[in-house]
């Protein structure tokens, strides 16, 4: 069952490299089983031992970075007591195969120059093999909460499913879900540096209230330097927004300043203008007619027929 071989892929794994790695997701390993929409997925008996030069990566690898001392630490171990799980792959052609799950055990070996390596081979689509890379990272907890919610939008955008659909295969909420891509309205510096510092979801969160990439960045420098926890951060966004509309309320009060709204609607009279300039131009007899009163602008635009 695919339950039980993830199950023992985190067992085995987590013991090569002898940490423990809870699987506290319970929701989301009872929907696995509906990963290819309540079809049992099939693999070719046990495992098989193929050449790794004919694996290619999976493009929809959740994993963006590998640590280094780590991938060391499980290529020893696995020098040293042989691979205890295989990795599972799918079949694209004869002979060639996709990874599935398994990115870490993979490289570690390739680190170790072998030339082949077990497997499972299922019998998968591409969608349903995202998913399966998607639930193994997640379960072993080694994505941050950017790369997960890459992943989320990377199945939605690209295999064409709703936040709603995703939110059932992985047993979460859609609102989670949905919380989780907001993060990527960040800019990719701000991302970077809360990767870089290890900075939590709820720290990204926070950000996402401020106005601006520059706002954003001057917070993160004083929750670096400083070393905010998020109750302390999220009191600092809320600084930095008075101060930001206490600055705007002064530009207001300033000797020829224009009203906000005044200039949208400057501005949508312009945009009104050039337009029948443009059907003039174009050799329509446009003719535009203006009446204003206290509680509106009307424009009237006439085009012969």
């Amino acid at each position: 069952m695919l339950l039980d071989y993830l199950k023992r892929g985190v067992e085995t794994e987590a013991s090569q490299e002898n940490e423990v790695h809870e699987i506290d997701r319970v929701n989301m390993e009872i929907n696995l089983t509906d990963v290819t929409q309540n079809k049992r997925i099939k693999t070719h008996g046990n495992s098989q031992s193929i050449p790794i030069n004919s694996i290619k990566p999976n493009p929809n690898q959740p994993r963006l970075e590998i640590d280094e001392n780590s991938l060391n630490e499980l290529a020893a171990s696995i020098e040293n007591y042989g691979l205890m799980q295989p990795i599972t792959v799918r079949q694209v052609i004869p002979f060639e195969y996709e990874l599935v799950a398994g990115q870490r055990r993979l490289e570690a070996c390739k680190l170790l120059g072998m030339d082949y390596i077990q497997a499972i081979v299922m019998r998968v689509d591409e969608t349903d093999s995202a998913i399966l890379a998607l639930v193994e990272n997640i379960q072993r907890e080694n994505l941050n909460y950017i790369e997960e919610a890459e992943a989320y939008l990377t199945l939605i955008s690209e295999h064409g499913m709703t936040q709603d659909e995703l939110a059932s295969k992985l047993g979460k909420n859609q609102s989670t879900v949905a919380n989780k891509i907001r993060i990527l309205k960040l800019p990719i510096k701000v991302r970077a540096v809360l990767c870089e510092y290890g900075l939590t979801e709820r720290h990204a969160r926070a950000l996402l209230k401020l106005e601006n990439e520059e706002q954003q960045m001057a917070a993160l420098n004083e929750i670096t330097k400083k070393g905010l926890n998020v109750a302390k951060t999220e009191a600092l966004v809320e600084k930095i927004l008075k101060k930001s509309q206490e600055n705007n309320n002064e530009e207001e009060k300033k000797p020829g300043h224009l009203p906000q709204t005044f200039r949208d609607i400057r501005i949508f009279s312009n945009t009104i203008r050039k337009a029948v300039d443009l059907m003039k131009q174009s050799g329509v007899n446009a003719v535009t007619k203006r009446r204003e009163s206290e509680e509106y602008i009307e424009y009237t635009i006439k085009i012969p027929k």
